[in-house]
Formats: C-alpha cells, sequence, structure tokens
C-alpha cells in the first residue's frame, strides 16, 4: 500500500529525530511540595461510622417512644 501524499517513484522523506526540548513560554508551574494529610477530615469510614451511630441512636429514641406509648 502506498502513501497518497508521497508521490510515487520518489522515496519518502528523511525523518530528523527530536533535539533538545524548548522551555515553554508563559509557564507559570513551579515546583510545590506535597500537601500534608488531612488527618480525621479525609477518612471517610469515620465520617459513615458518625452518621450510621447517629442514625441507630436516632431510630432508638423513637422506637423506644413507641413502645413506651
Amino acid at each position: 500500500m502506498t502513501d497518497p501524499l508521497v508521490p510515487s517513484g520518489k522515496p519518502p522523506p528523511a525523518k530528523i529525530p527530536p533535539g533538545e526540548t524548548p522551555p515553554v513560554e508563559g509557564s507559570t508551574a513551579e515546583a510545590h511540595e506535597e500537601r500534608p494529610d488531612g488527618g480525621l477530615w479525609e477518612h471517610p469510614r469515620f465520617w459513615l461510622w458518625l452518621i450510621a451511630a447517629g442514625a441507630v441512636l436516632i431510630a432508638a429514641f423513637f422506637i423506644a417512644r413507641l413502645i413506651s406509648l
């Protein structure tokens, strides 16, 4: 199969390997320190447990009220 962009009878142009990559103009990125662990705020298991425990306590309160009627 021939390349439609290369005329027949001529060899394809030689590929030149890239040289040094120039720096990006206007780049404001700088090296930054990694953010420390957020402690308790970044652990969803704790929050899930806290919400589930609260739901159980509220349910227990209403069940106790129904039983006491």
